[in-house]
């Protein structure tokens, strides 16, 4: 084996340990939210049902989990039912972009904060 081989096996192997975590952080994360909002956490495992529940949390139609799966429209309305959900924990719209647009950085502030579910 030559050394950039192994550099590449090292920076590969490190690469997928990052992405491990980071995985094991959204799930985490989205679990919490899931249980502070009064669901199940497990729900936010299972596709599909994870978007009802956050459309749920957001208090929006639930027709409006079928516009998610409309190309362009669905990110749009993905925006909106995060700023409601943020909102909906105190926050305001900024953070429910960043919980689209930075989901790594601001779905787990939203977890393991303090903030709770108004009705």
């Amino acid at each position: 084996m030559h050394a950039t081989e192994a550099l590449f096996d090292i920076i590969g192997g490190g690469l997928a340990i990052f992405g491990l975590g980071l995985a094991v952080l959204m799930i985490a994360s989205a679990w919490k939210v899931f249980v502070k909002a009064g669901q199940p956490g497990w729900f936010c495992l299972i596709p599909i049902l994870n978007l009802i529940v956050l459309v749920q949390i957001a208090n929006k139609p639930m027709w409006w989990v079928l516009l998610l799966f409309i190309p362009i429209v669905g990110f749009i309305i993905g925006i909106i039912v995060h700023i409601s959900v943020a909102e909906r924990f105190g926050r305001g719209a900024g953070f429910g972009v960043g919980l689209s647009l930075l989901p790594m950085i601001f779905w787990p502030i939203l977890a393991f904060s303090d903030a709770q579910l108004t009705r």
